[in-house]
């Protein structure tokens, strides 16, 4: 047996034939990617990657309660895999009881695809993309710009076993591009970025001429000081703060007072209208496009997640509905300390409710406000307020009677995703989209474009 050449589900299997422990669950992912750069008009590199993890999870019952050891390597060979076992075992045994233990999953029908080979990605599925992107190298070129990024594929077959019979397999398709076009002085920048799941549906032609017209904007230059100004958030912008802001709705967090879910005095603020506009926050494993793991998949416990429920089905879930918060996330755990139901988070996110206007238009009815391009360096500050600071980047623009004007300082900006959610006015075409900052950890979101009428810049920042 070989990391390589043996079938993933046999693995799975051989490691739970080899388990001593009361209970185990085997996660393998198999992983491949492929990937293009390129800098000033001119690809720099690209490369193709394969690898193979193995997660063991062994628990252990005692008089005291049920404890859990989590071990993951890479590469494990045949004579590594006993070893990688016994390893889980040992950390089992040498723990206190686990505070989230349940029961192993149980009951969910197996995979028809569990004993097939995993799926892999090659730069074959660049076979369109990179002689588009090429093309877009020349028109930048003549334009005088130059462009700047990175395109990344990824695959991964997830098979996932236990020792009380479950048999799952997800193949989890992941694609991001990001593009900067930039003017050759350096002194303009404006970005866009894609979420795809086979790069078929990206357009670089279009992402160039977008991105053209954003430079020719930044060729006026307008110095406002910091302050609150009505603000077009795209929805990249959106989905960066309504990410952060479902890894946030932890159940048991809010149902201690630690968050800014929390009632005075004890409890959540479930049922609770957080805004005006008949806006829908949800997760769909199913999402046509979006299509995410539709049970658990979790290598490590922490905060809502468990390593005990490993392989429990993910439903389609409404963290708010039509403005009223909904569910807050939850493992079973969880759900029983604080009588909540539960609600394993997903791995997508879907702003949806507003109206179907889009950014442009947004814009050709503003009197005089502020366009975004992106956000990065998201901190929180409070986590009573979800109060997040962060910096705007890659062009902030400045609209006037439906026109922009040409583009402002950049800033710091000082805002909670729930208050401002609850400060919008407007929200428009919902849209698959890519959270600049959250870009390496979570990619499939679709979200509309938010107006709110007094976005807090609470000073300024220097950065391009």
């Amino acid at each position: 047996m070989s990391a390589r050449t043996d079938k993933p589900h046999e693995v799975v299997e051989r490691a739970l034939e080899l388990s001593r422990a009361d209970g185990c669950v085997v996660i393998a992912d198999e992983e491949s990617t492929a990937n293009l750069r390129w800098a000033g008009n001119a690809l720099t590199t690209n490369g193709v990657t394969r690898g193979r993890t193995l997660t063991v999870i062994a628990t252990v019952d005692g008089k005291e309660g049920t404890a859990s050891g989590v071990v993951s390597r890479s590469a494990v060979t045949a004579d590594e895999l006993e070893p990688l076992v016994r390893a889980a075992e040992a950390a089992a045994r040498g723990a206190a009881p686990a505070e989230d233990a349940q029961p192993l999953v149980t009951g969910v029908t197996q995979s028809p695809a569990f004993t097939e080979a995993p799926v892999e990605t090659s730069s074959a599925v660049f076979a369109d993309f990179a002689p588009a992107l090429g093309e877009a190298f020349a028109r930048a070129r003549a334009g005088g710009r130059e462009l700047y990024g990175f395109a990344n594929h990824e695959l991964v077959s997830t098979y996932l076993g236990t020792s009380t019979g479950l048999r799952l397999r997800h193949d989890q398709p992941t694609g991001t591009l990001e593009l900067n076009a930039k003017s050759p002085d350096r002194t303009r920048s404006a970005w866009a970025g894609r979420s795809t799941r086979d790069f078929k549906d990206v357009d670089p032609a279009a992402l160039d001429a977008e991105l053209a017209v954003r430079l020719g904007w930044a060729e006026r230059r307008i110095e406002l000081p910091a302050g609150r100004y009505e603000t077009l958030l795209p929805p990249t912008a959106v989905a960066d703060l309504m990410i952060y802001q479902l890894w946030s709705a932890s159940g048991r967090d809010a149902a201690e007072g630690r968050t800014v879910f929390s009632t005075p005095g004890g409890g959540t603020r479930l049922g609770e209208r957080l805004t005006e506009l008949p806006l829908t926050l949800r997760s769909d494993p199913n999402e046509p496009g979006l299509e995410s793991a539709p049970f658990v998949v979790a290598h490590s416990s922490g905060g809502d997640r468990s390593v005990f429920d490993n392989g429990l089905p993910i439903p389609a879930t409404e963290w708010i509905r039509g403005g009223e918060l909904r569910q807050l996330t939850t493992s079973r755990h969880s759900a029983a300390l604080t009588g909540l139901p539960v609600a394993p988070g997903a791995d997508n996110l879907i702003l949806d409710g507003g109206s179907d206007r889009s950014l442009d238009d947004m814009v050709a009815s503003t009197t005089r406000g502020l366009l975004l391009t992106c956000l990065w360096y998201i901190r929180e500050v409070d986590p009573a307020t979800l109060l997040l600071t962060g910096l705007t980047r890659d062009g902030v623009y400045l609209v006037e009677d439906g026109e922009v004007v040409g583009e402002v300082t950049n800033f710091r900006f000082n805002e909670s995703p729930v208050d401002l959610l609850g400060r919008a006015t407007e929200a428009g075409r919902t849209e698959k989209t890519l959270p600049r900052e959250w870009s390496d950890w979570f990619t499939r979101s679709a979200m509309p474009a938010l107006r709110v009428p007094d976005f807090n810049m609470s000073s300024v920042s220097q950065g391009v």
